[in-house]
């Protein structure tokens, strides 16, 4: 099979979808794979590299998308590449539709077979998820203590405290990974974390592996509202697979909340969990609304894209061998993992939270 790697052209996008190690496995598996230009440099892999491992370097992405069966992104395409995109090629990424009605209406005209990232799902787990996850819970804290630094335009106050001094109280709605991650980043730092969900299986699990300066709370709207006024930083990280995430934080339920506080929606890419939350990007990443900050940043992990890349690639490289060996078709036939993955076949929706988002 003909892979494409093209460069990631989002803002502020530095990722890669393919290491020199996985072009190697690649290759050695008798598969070519074409590498535009500079793809790599961002995330450290050079194309002395990638020519090393077996790739071919190519000049445009036009030329990569025209080449391969099957292209390897990290995220979304964009408006310029949707012309790019052939009817039966197989595109492996992220694709986050339920957010973005454009999007979709332009995957189902391309014909193209989308696999997400997103929605390839393993013992109710979502393995190629979970290493992003990782990333953007532990960088959420990171973004979030900056900005709630005075001259970010937070309200000047250190997670962790000082002695004398008591430290931030922070709120990771969502126990799944980004929370846990959230959740537990925020903690070494020496902030009050309270960790919200509506599973109490999960919370019993939390309470068992947090520590001491983590407590649990059965998630709901009175509960949150109980604990807004005295929060500091919220993280949004509640993930409902392929759906849009639902509003736990409503425009309202900001003026509970003090000046100069700071919300993270790191489920923006799914829509986001805050009703007053849109999109951002690293070089503009947050605005405020009735005084509180709002980090939406649609790619964090992108800001560090040389941990975030090798992540990624440990994850996917095992999902994107079958797929060059078998063929998406086979491949998703004898792999449920693969074949929950799909979204939109050749013009069609396969997935059903897809098909609702868009009465579809």
């Amino acid at each position: 099979m003909k892979i494409g790697v093209p460069k990631e052209i989002k803002n502020n996008e530095s990722r890669v979808a393919l290491t020199p190690s996985g072009v190697q496995v690649m290759t050695q598996n008798g598969h070519a794979v074409y590498i535009e230009n500079n793809a790599g440099v961002n995330s450290g892999f050079s194309n002395d590299q990638y020519i090393r491992a077996g790739a071919t370097i190519l000049t445009t992405a036009n030329e990569v998308f025209e080449i391969a069966d099957m292209i390897m992104k990290v995220k979304e395409p964009i408006a310029v590449e949707y012309d790019l995109i052939r009817p039966n090629q197989l595109l492996f990424t992220y694709f986050h539709f339920a957010s973005n009605e454009t999007l979709t209406r332009a995957m189902i005209a391309s014909k193209a077979v989308c696999l997400a990232y997103e929605t390839v799902e393993s013992n109710h787990t979502l393995p190629l998820l979970v290493p992003m996850s990782e990333v953007a819970g532990r960088m959420s804290i990171q973004e979030g203590a900056k900005y709630l630094e005075k001259p970010k335009g937070g309200k000047g106050i250190l997670l962790g405290g000082v002695p004398g001094v008591k430290p931030a109280n922070v709120l990771v709605l969502g126990g799944g990974i980004v929370g846990t991650q959230a959740a537990l980043m925020a903690a070494g730092l020496g902030a009050h974390v309270t960790i919200a969900d509506i599973s109490l299986p999960r919370l019993r699990y939390l309470s068992e592996i947090m520590p001491a300066n983590v407590d649990t709370l059965m998630s709901s709207q009175y509960n949150i509202e109980q604990l807004l006024p005295t929060t500091d930083l919220v993280i949004g990280a509640v993930l409902i697979p392929g759906a849009k995430a639902p509003h736990l934080i409503t425009r309202q339920m900001l003026k509970l909340m003090e000046p100069g506080s700071v919300l993270v929606d790191v489920a923006i890419d799914q829509g986001g969990c805050f009703e007053t939350a849109h999109p951002t990007t690293h070089a503009e990443p947050v605005y405020e609304v009735d005084g509180i900050l709002h980090y939406c940043v649609a790619n964090i992990p992108g800001a560090v894209p040389f941990t975030s890349t090798l992540a990624l690639t440990n994850a996917t490289l095992p999902y994107a061998v079958k797929l060059a060996n078998l063929g998406w078709e086979k491949a998703c036939e004898q792999n449920e993992d693969l074949r929950k993955g799909l979204n939109i076949v050749n013009g069609e929706v396969v997935y059903k939270a897809i098909a609702e988002t868009f009465n579809l």
